[in-house]
């Protein structure tokens, strides 16, 4: 006869069987020990199950969360981009606005010239005209770069030419061919300048 051990417990190989079922019978403890391992594989099988369901629905929130925090990122990108453009569009409006009084008084001057000969009272017109539109650069930040008499900086001056001006203004600004103007730290336009040599 051969034994087996079930459950820690020695079974004769042929004692023990229910008829036709081919496992052994189960009586008292050993019953016990049985359905409670059994018991357990379906609590671990209930636990994994549920715990597969947790992380699904945690996957599943964070999913949601991305989608909608790239979608958030999306329209904020699109929203400073429509802004900057307004912004950019306004101050070129701003500075349009504040050429326009500028502008008439050119027409009202060019209208006096028809009419006048008082060559004195038009160039009087005139500098008022070109002392109003400075101040009005000055208001928009618009500053001129300072060149005569100055050494040449090349990130502020353009030589266009070089000219003999003796020893003492030797690598001098000895003339400005075209004024050059700066907004705030940024040069708008370089002053091209005569040096002496």
């Amino acid at each position: 006869m051969v034994k087996e051990k079930v459950h820690n417990e020695a079974v004769n190989g042929d004692e023990g069987f229910a008829p036709g079922d081919g496992y052994p019978s189960c009586e008292g403890e050993s019953c016990a020990n049985v359905s409670e391992e059994g018991g357990n594989e379906s609590d671990t099988m209930a636990d994994q199950a549920e715990e597969q369901n947790s992380v699904a629905a945690e996957v599943a929130e964070w999913r949601d969360k991305y989608l909608r925090l790239h979608a958030e990122f999306d329209n904020y990108r699109k929203r400073t981009l429509r802004e900057k453009m307004d912004l950019v569009q306004s101050g070129c409006s701003d500075v349009l606005k504040a050429l326009l009084p500028i502008v008439d008084d050119v027409n009202r001057a060019l209208a006096a010239m028809d009419k006048s000969d008082d060559v004195a009272a038009l160039r009087d017109g005139v500098r008022l005209i070109s002392r109003k539109f400075e101040d009005m650069l000055r208001s928009k930040g618009v500053t001129e770069i300072e060149a005569m008499g100055l050494e040449l900086d090349t990130d502020r001056h353009e030589a266009v030419a070089r000219f003999a001006a003796g020893e003492d203004k030797k690598g001098l600004i000895i003339d400005v061919v075209e004024r050059g103007y700066m907004l705030g730290d940024k040069v708008l336009r370089f002053a091209k300048v005569v040096v002496g040599e």
